[in-house]
């Protein structure tokens, strides 16, 4: 008995009934697979998706709750930086020490603390507080921003002192950075004022 296959069905030669072959791409095989593996799919992704969400929300709930503690951002503001001249010319200019002109606002609701400067002028920069124009300066490793406050640092009190910078007068400006304990660096472009004056 020989058979010969017709349009999806297989006929055996005689027998006059045919048995259902291989179903194409379209068929009901085909579409029945493809059910089974997005059920398969779906059974899979359930746990990873549900443990997502439930960290998701014990997540939320702890810092809603106060587990995460307040997040507060703290930032200052340097409204004016000028480091001024130690001649009018580079060529008179002397070696030496150079003060700084700094205005810092804290606008914030915590006190902030100013513990260094940098600058690509000088290899050393020290912090120095001094109770007015004629009381010898103290190098201190910060000097206070108060909270809601405008400090303004000056050669004449508190200040930041480039130790021996090298010669900037012929420059417009140089840049500062400061580091703050919260507020951490903020580089400023500082003006090179004219001798004394910010």
């Amino acid at each position: 008995m020989s058979a010969h296959v017709t349009a999806g069905r297989t006929v055996q030669a005689g027998s006059g009934r045919a048995e259902p072959g291989p179903a194409g791409p379209g068929g009901a095989t085909g579409q029945a697979g493809r059910a089974d593996w997005l059920r398969d799919l779906a059974r899979a992704a359930a746990g990873p998706v549900a443990c997502a969400a439930a960290l998701i929300g014990l997540q939320f709930l702890w810092v809603t709750t106060g587990g995460a503690g307040n997040i507060v951002l703290q930032r200052v503001q340097v409204s004016q930086a000028a480091v001024p001249m130690r001649s009018f010319t580079a060529a008179a200019a002397p070696s030496g020490p150079a003060g700084t002109f700094v205005t810092i606002w804290n606008p914030g609701k915590k006190a902030d603390t100013l513990l260094s400067a940098s600058s690509p002028i000088a290899r050393r920069i020290v912090l120095i507080r001094r109770g007015g124009p004629e009381a010898p300066a103290t190098v201190v490793p910060g000097l206070t921003i108060p909270a809601g406050s405008t400090v303004t640092l000056t050669p004449f009190g508190n200040d930041v002192l480039l130790t021996d910078p090298v010669r900037y007068e012929d420059d417009a400006t140089v840049p500062l950075t400061l580091t703050f304990r919260r507020a951490g660096r903020i580089t400023v472009t500082a003006d090179v004022s004219a001798p004394g004056t910010p």
